[in-house]
């Protein structure tokens, strides 16, 4: 699989713009809480509530994020 961290660098600073806080372009490493929480009620990751810092993906999020991974983010395969 040929990636393009071009893409994955853009999405990143796309979802950075998310989470601004303070005036100051500051923004959270972390996916915003709100995101996970739709995720998990549309059945693509297990609770994401806990102190863990990360999420466990269901059978159909786990295949659902392969596929667009290789949309968004890999050369040739577009939209």
């Amino acid at each position: 699989m040929d990636i393009d961290e071009d893409k994955i660098d853009d999405a990143a600073l796309a979802l950075f713009y998310l989470t601004l806080h303070d005036d100051f372009g500051r923004a959270w490493k972390q996916i915003d809480w709100s995101i996970t929480n739709r995720l998990h009620e549309k059945g693509y990751i297990h609770n994401p509530v806990g102190k863990s810092k990360s999420v466990t993906l269901t059978e159909e999020g786990l295949a659902k994020s392969e596929a667009l991974f290789k949309v968004l983010f890999t050369k040739g395969t577009g939209k």
